[in-house]
């Protein structure tokens, strides 16, 4: 039933902050369920599991839940409307929601546990308000469990956990090398890294934090973003195409020209669709009457994604130097993310400028990572930036590094 490490830390209640991190199929979302599991059919608990965004729980670590629920035969009851399971045994209870509405968190009393999936994707506000929310009553050992991917050290998570000494914390790194029940074909595809995408290898097997040298975009500004105070702005929308290892990118925002701010409000990120399924994701979106902007490379796809319906797509005009020219542009606008735009987040705490392996000098190019949502945001942008009032410049005069 477990992995050894989690066997070596099962019965550990001393800290109150558990955090697990390391690479993709190594099991710690699993292995911290399984504990909660331990905790909720042993005694009576009110666990509390949280991600950014509440549409992603479904699909993750709710499923998780309830499949090591099902496979051990423990009775519960679900509520799917309220995303709550009842343990049947102790009446222990299990909600599942989302800090994109954090007024809904603070209604919630009595909380014994927190859960947080991908802890990377919140912020440290977030965090906070649900550090200062576990304080029940005659309840032995609350905790809080923290899973996350170490992607960038710019995520807060770096900083606090790993840069600052945390009191009453214990930290867990695993790769996929410590979970026994790893099919060997998803073994294989992480193994494949290896050579394909060594910086991916590190990162989402080895379960090691990245070292980010020069990051394209070094600031940039997450909040909530109230659409209703800009949608007099105007509307932009970009889409990159992927399938099989890349996924398909939709991006759209709003720009202020007289303060020269881009404020991004909308992502979309699958692998493996189809063009019907592009056009049936952008109507679905309330995209289909907007001008979408696409990677020209793409000029079939485009043509079939016009005749299903989506009659405003048109593809980005590419020219010699076209990225660092649209890089540099973005470089000298403030950049606002709505903070539960995860994926693109997690783009920009990525990107960086590639270095020449000759002479360990950075060069005037970005890797080829991190960059499928940037590149639909370029995209999107192309008709605001190639205003007269923008102008191409040579990259060479202003460095590209900044």
């Amino acid at each position: 039933m477990f992995n050894d490490w989690v066997l070596n830390n099962i019965n550990d209640y001393k800290s109150r902050y558990e955090v697990y991190y390391g690479g993709g199929g190594s099991g710690k979302s699993v292995g911290a369920v399984q504990k909660i599991i331990i905790k909720a059919i042993s005694d009576k608990r009110k666990v509390l599991v949280v991600r950014k965004v509440a549409s992603t729980l479904a699909d993750s670590i709710c499923t998780v839940f309830t499949t090591l629920l099902d496979e051990q035969g423990i009775s519960y009851k679900e509520n799917k409307t309220d995303r709550k399971l009842v343990i049947s045994r102790t009446g222990s209870i299990i909600l599942f929601k989302g800090m994109d509405n954090p007024e809904k968190i603070k209604s919630i009393a009595d909380i014994t546990d927190i859960v947080i999936e991908e802890a990377t994707e919140l912020t440290l506000d977030d965090f906070t308000q649900l550090d200062i929310r576990l304080r029940p009553f005659n309840i032995k050992y609350p905790q809080i469990y923290l899973m996350f991917n170490p992607v960038s050290k710019v995520n807060w998570v770096y900083k606090h956990w790993f840069l600052q000494q945390q009191k009453n914390t214990k930290i867990i790194q695993t790769s996929y090398l410590d979970n026994k029940f790893l099919d060997e074909e998803y073994r294989e595809i992480l193994e494949g890294l290896k050579n394909t995408n060594p910086a991916y290898y590190k990162i989402y097997c080895l379960g090691e934090f990245a070292t980010l040298d020069k990051l394209v975009f070094p600031i940039i500004h997450k909040q909530i973003i109230n659409e209703d105070k800009i949608k007099h702005l105007k509307f932009f929308c970009g889409l990159d195409f992927g399938f099989t290892n890349d996924p398909t990118a939709i991006i759209w925002g709003r720009y202020d020209k007289d303060n020269k701010t881009v404020y991004i409000t909308g992502e979309y990120f699958k692998k493996g669709l189809t063009n019907d399924e592009i056009y049936k994701t952008i109507d679905n979106l309330g995209l289909r009457k907007e001008i979408i902007i696409a990677d020209c490379a793409e000029q079939k796809s485009i043509e079939e994604i016009r005749r299903l319906g989506i009659t405003r797509i048109k593809p980005c005009k590419k020219f010699n130097d076209s990225v660092n020219f649209g890089l540099q542009w973005l470089m000298t606008r403030k950049i606002v993310i709505d903070e539960r735009l995860t994926g693109l987040i997690e783009e920009f705490e990525n990107y960086t400028w590639q270095k020449d392996k000759k002479t360990n000098e950075y060069i005037n190019k970005p890797i080829d990572n991190f960059n499928h949502g940037i590149d639909a945001l370029r995209y999107g942008l192309e008709d605001i930036m190639q205003n007269k009032t923008a102008r191409i410049v040579d990259s060479s005069k202003w460095g590209g590094i900044f």
